[in-house]
């Protein structure tokens, strides 16, 4: 049947191709949005509240609406950007040369009209980062002892001085320029009454996961514009508005396939109260034509708030009813209900006429066998009984490899099956089935040309594991999505001398002295943004002499990848194949935050930074997975109080 879509979807690169390229782009712009949605949130509250035509007009508080837009928000995206390139010094440098382009934008400084730098600013903040990690490398290992601080800090000063000029005499100007076309064109296709087909090309868009950068990264910054002149924008409405989706999981609840109906009941209250809309992207990639469902919901929805002059006074963020009825304005609720209740309702007609209104759900399982066979003859499918080694590919090959192959293992041991983990790009020749997270899944096709890839989205008790085991262990057709009927001589039996338990195949063997010495646990930190608590991470690796600081630089690219999240509130953040090179020695940390860190939407208490050339770390991250697979155990880790505690339990007993 038909796998259950994960609510936890990769949204990753795929691939070296022109979509991966997009996405990183795009992952770039959210990434500087993102950090400060509640920021714009505070801004647009203020601004519905205060305003002459808001809930509760205050001259004086509204006094605070144009100098947040003109000079807070650019500033903080500035200073974002900055740190995403450079860290700290990164930040700084960028809110310095933000400055310079928000001064540049402003054509009446008396009343702060001309353009919100928001563009600017994610131009300005990376590039005068980047321009300032060039300067730190070249004079790196060349500055005389006791005069580091100096050079730090006159080279950021000389190089935001002379960025922020250019920024004020150059780029300012020429963004607002463009922003200015932009703006217009975005107008006239409001005014023409052609704005719906915007979903045309924006739907397809967020199904391949550029909902942020789609939303933070274009339309948040236009729609600010019109907040400043209207007190709402239509535009924060494009990709946003919660109906479409709900109409597509309310037919797949009453008329898709069986095996999926009594889940879709909670994907409904996550996406439409919670806001979490790439619930819904996996039951679109199941079915590709459903995409035709939420184009014309969101299309209709759109026809009807131009109509009725819908808008709202700040981004909804997330992209929930609770979060559209707190921004909107005075007098606006009746079109803005308006619109998602279209959207749903459009949304919810085709998709049901697209599902046959039930009939044929019980075919799934006929077409899963024919399209098994199907693959078998095209080669894209093996014998599970033929697979004698099974490969599972990650990035580095160092991290979640190792803890999906050291749950494969175990599985797959009474079979005579030999697992081995691999970064993607070196995956053996001889392999037959790869295992790899569906952000790699292009990547491990373009390396493993004669091999079935079979993509994964969680590393903790995936539907795909069990499918790869099942395969193997009756004998059945294993193809990249689902599995055929078992041939009856085909069943896999026990290898010779292998036990019923993988486990007791496996010499027992002690943590690696100093892999993980106590002056590399943290405990009871307190909560920071996910490229901090990475930050901190690395730190530990490089003051215990394991790693250079350059390879925090690894760790942080490595994120942006692909997600370490394990799952079970643990992350295991390491650096990319390339970034070994500043590996001195193999080590490990442990970090504690109790009140969790924002993974990606995840709740993350253990971060687990890693620092190997080899397979040193295999023995913790194997004793890591059981721990995880225990509720108990994994509790206790997020809730030790002292090192011992926590080497204690990630001490294994086995490989």
């Amino acid at each position: 049947m038909t796998a259950l879509p994960d609510a936890r979807v990769n949204k990753n690169l795929e691939g070296s191709g022109v979509r991966a390229r997009i996405q990183k782009f795009g992952g770039y712009l959210a990434g500087m949005i993102m950090p400060n949605i509640g920021a714009f949130i505070a801004w647009g509250l203020i601004t519905a509240l205060f305003i002459e035509t808001g809930w509760l007009p205050n001259a004086t508080l509204a006094g605070l609406v144009g100098p947040m837009l003109y000079f807070l928000l650019p500033i903080l995206i500035g200073h974002t950007g900055g740190r995403m390139v450079h860290g700290h010094r990164g930040a700084v440098v960028g809110a310095i040369a933000t400055a310079g382009v928000i001064i540049g934008g402003i054509t009446e400084f008396a009343t702060l009209s001309g353009t919100p730098m928001f563009l600017g600013a994610m131009i300005m903040g990376p590039a005068a980062a980047y321009l300032l990690r060039l300067f730190d490398r070249a004079v790196e290992g060349k500055v005389r002892a006791g005069f580091e601080m100096v050079v730090d800090n006159f080279s950021l000063g000389i190089i935001g001085m002379i960025l922020a000029i250019v920024g004020t005499l150059g780029v300012g100007p020429v963004v607002a320029a463009i922003v200015a076309v932009l703006s217009a064109g975005v107008n006239a296709l409001v005014a023409a009454g052609l704005l719906p087909l915007a979903s045309i090309f924006v739907e397809p868009g967020k199904v391949l996961f550029l909902n942020n950068a789609i939303n933070h990264g274009i339309f948040t910054p236009l729609a600010a514009i019109d907040v400043e002149t209207a007190g709402k924008s239509i535009l924060y409405m494009v990709e946003s508005n919660p109906g479409a989706g709900l109409g597509l999981l309310t037919a797949f609840m009453l008329f898709g396939p069986k095996s999926l109906r009594a889940s879709t009941s909670g994907a409904i209250v996550i996406h439409f109260l919670g806001g979490i809309h790439e619930i819904y992207f996996p039951y679109i990639l199941m079915r590709p034509v459903m995409i035709l469902a939420t184009i014309a919901g969101s299309m209709s929805g759109l026809f009807v708030a131009t109509t009725l002059g819908a808008g709202l006074a700040g981004p909804p963020s997330p992209g929930s009813i609770l979060a559209y009825l707190a921004v909107t304005p005075p007098g606006g609720h009746l079109p803005m209900l308006a619109t998602v209740l279209t959207a749903a309702v459009v949304s919810f007609l085709v998709a049901s006429v697209l599902l046959k209104f039930g009939r044929g759900a019980e075919d799934d399982v006929v077409e899963e066998q024919v399209h098994a066979i199907e693959s078998m003859e095209s080669g894209s499918a093996v014998l599970g009984s033929d697979v004698t080694k099974l490969v599972i590919a990650c990035d580095a090959g160092m991290g979640s490899s190792v803890m999906v192959a050291g749950q494969m293992r175990k599985r797959l041991a009474p079979y005579g099956v030999e697992v081995v983990h691999t970064p993607v790009d070196q995956i053996p020749v001889d392999a037959q089935v790869v295992l790899t997270h569906e952000g790699l899944a292009k990547r491990a096709e373009a390396k493993a040309a004669g091999a079935l890839v079979v993509p994964f989205s969680s590393y903790l008790g995936d539907p795909a594991f069990d499918r790869v085991e099942l395969a193997i262990r009756e004998g059945r057709l294993l193809t990249a999505a689902g599995i055929g009927e078992a041939a009856p001589s085909a069943v896999a039996q026990p290898a010779a001398g292998a036990t019923a338990t993988a486990t007791l195949t496996r010499p027992k063997k002690k943590l690696a002295p100093g892999i993980l010495p106590a002056s590399n646990v943290r405990m009871g930190l307190a909560s920071v943004a996910k490229e901090d608590a990475i930050r901190q991470a690395g730190d530990v690796l490089v003051a215990s002499g394991a790693a250079d600081p350059a390879y925090i630089d690894g760790m942080l690219l490595r994120e942006h990848q692909t997600s370490t999240f394990l799952g079970q509130g643990v992350a295991i953040p390491h650096g990319t194949n390339e970034s070994r090179t500043h590996i001195r020695s193999a080590a490990l940390g442990f970090l504690q935050f109790p009140d969790g860190v924002d993974w990606d939407g995840h709740t993350v208490n253990v971060v687990i930074p890693i620092a190997s050339n080899s397979d040193e770390h295999v023995s913790i991250l194997a004793a890591l997975a059981s721990v995880l697979a225990d509720k108990e155990r994994s509790q206790r880790l997020r809730t030790a109080r002292t090192p011992d505690e926590v080497i204690s339990l990630l001490t294994p007993t086995e490989e």
